[in-house]
This record gives structure tokens, sequence and C-alpha cells, in this order.
């Protein structure tokens, strides 16, 4: 399945494989909404089924953004292309949720599949991690819990995962073993302008590039891929005292486990 984004679906060897679960990971500010938005819309155009979890934004947020790289999801909606569920704003419409409860998410995913109609379909849940901040070792079972589910629904799952400095532990731990696939975004700072970076960690079944390359966002285009780069480890690495919180954090989990 293409993502919309041509330099992505090379890496991939042409795309994602259909009935995926893929997490897609990073910092604040690399690319992961921009990359969703581009997976959501090239299924609108390939006449999938298309279903956009917004957790961190509203609705109206993601429809703005699309319309910003010339992808409109306003039509889409109207012509029952594509459904987005506000997990953030607790409007009692249909299409939002009051709590951010994995039960909850997946009965409404499903619900809004019904609506949609049969076929292949996709959703892009921006952000997964959202839904165990307060409990990051549950991350495994969640993760499972909603692969195992939506696979039956003829799904292809794009799963955000968030991870900042300062919210180390909502990054949650588990999620990279239950995804078939792990994109991973960084963003970096060099000579005082911000880079970012897409990595291919992970994706069962392609033989996949491994190599770092460097990404642009533009305004009317969206993300595209630019070159690849040769760096050190190091240089993309995360910092030391990250990876410190994240051992503990891990270790916080498996005993909570």
């Amino acid at each position: 399945m293409k993502t919309g984004v041509k330099g992505i679906d090379e890496l991939l060897e042409g795309g994602i494989p259909e009935g995926f679960l893929v997490a897609v990971t990073g910092e604040p500010g690399c690319g992961k909404t921009i990359f969703s938005i581009h997976f959501i819309y090239q299924g609108v155009l390939d006449g999938d089924r298309c279903i956009y979890v917004t957790t961190e934004e509203s609705r109206e947020s993601i429809i703005k953004q699309a319309a910003q790289f010339n992808m409109d999801f306003q039509r889409a909606i109207e012509e029952k292309k594509l459904i987005i569920i506000d997990a953030l704003m607790g409007r009692e419409d249909r299409w939002s949720l009051q709590s951010l409860d994995m039960e909850a998410l997946v009965s409404k995913v499903i619900e809004a599949k019904k609506e949609l109609g049969y076929g292949r379909a996709r959703v892009a849940i921006d952000s997964l991690s959202a839904f165990w901040l307060d409990k990051p070792a549950m991350a495994r079972r969640y993760s499972y819990y909603l692969k195992k589910v939506l696979s039956k629904w003829n799904f292809t799952i794009l799963a955000i995962s968030q991870y900042a400095i300062t919210t180390s532990e909502s990054f949650g731990w588990g999620i990279e073993h239950i995804a078939d696939g792990i994109i991973r975004f960084r963003r970096i700072l060099r000579g005082g302008e911000l880079k970012r970076f897409v990595i291919i960690e992970k994706m069962r079944q392609t033989d996949h590039s491994r190599y770092l390359h460097e990404i642009d966002i533009k305004p009317g285009v969206g993300l595209t891929v630019l070159r690849k780069v040769n760096r050190r480890a190091e240089d993309y690495r995360l910092p030391p005292e990250v990876m410190r919180r994240i051992l503990e954090a891990k270790r916080r989990s498996e005993d909570i486990l």
C-alpha cells in the first residue's frame, strides 16, 4: 500500500504490506502527523476506507493541516471516504471519544468502518501512546489488542508513538515488539538549522532501505525525502540521559507486569 510519500515508498520497495501494524515513532515536530496525513489521503485516492484518529489536535486542525499540503480532507469527509475520530475535544458528536479508553477506541474505529462500508481500510492513530500516558506498562498489551481486533476488519494500521524528552515514559515499551514495521523520525539542530530524518528500522516482508535519509516538509507539497545521509550513529542517537530514562521506564514496566 502506497504511503503517499514517493521517497518513503521507494525505501519500502513500493509501500507498506497490506494488513500490517506499523509504529511511527519520534519526537514532536519531526513529521509524524504529516506522514500520517499523507498515508490517509493516499488511501482516499486509492479507494480505501479511511479513518484518522486524532488525540492531540482537534478534527478541524487536522483538516486545516491537510489543506496546507493540497489534501482535501473536508471533501473526502463529505463524500464519505474518510472519517476523523476526535479523541481530544470531548464533544458529544458521533465521531468523538469522551475518554482515552482502548476498548472505546477500537469500537469507534469498527463503527466508522461499518459506516464507510466494505473494503480495504486504513487507520492512522495519532497518537496511540496517548492511550497509555498514565500506564506505560500497558503499551504492549494495548497494541496487541488493537492489532488482533482490527486485523479481522481488513485494516492496515499506522500507530503513531510519541516520544519526547519530557514524556519518555509515555512512549511505552512493547509496541515495537507488536509492530510489523517501525518507521522512526528524528530531528537534530545543525548550525542553528532544524534538520529532520527518517529511517526504516523494521518492515517485515520487504528488503527495505537500512540507511538514514534526510527529509523536508514543504508548503503545498508535504513531506519529501531529500537524500541518503552518511552520519555517525552518535549524530542521531538519543542523548545518554534520555536513554537512561527509557531504560529505567522499561525496568519499571517489567516490574509492574
